[in-house]
């Protein structure tokens, strides 16, 4: 039982600061995660949709609309990681 938790004599104070440190720890390894890969990385349509969670009817609709560029090499298409980012901060304003 070394995992466990006894909440035995734990205020709700400390509960509360014991749940905050542990969602701020995981989301600490989420964001690192996501900022240290190379954010000039190439992505497939099949990648990039993954990333984005979108079909891939909607990438080729934001992609004709101008929303996101791709690169082409040949008859295969790429993205870029930074430009989808970046895309996705503008969207939040």
């Amino acid at each position: 039982m070394q995992n466990s938790i006894l909440l035995q004599n734990l205020s709700p104070e400390e509960l509360s600061d014991l749940i905050n440190k542990s969602v701020k720890g995981q989301l600490d390894i989420f964001l690192k995660d996501l900022n240290t890969s190379d954010p000039d990385e190439l992505l497939t349509r099949e990648e990039t949709c993954k990333f984005l969670q979108i079909d891939s009817s909607t990438l080729w609709h934001w992609t004709n609309k101008g929303k996101v560029k791709a690169y082409g090499i040949g008859n295969r298409r790429y993205y870029k990681k930074s430009e989808i980012l970046e895309c996705l901060t503008l969207l939040k304003r």
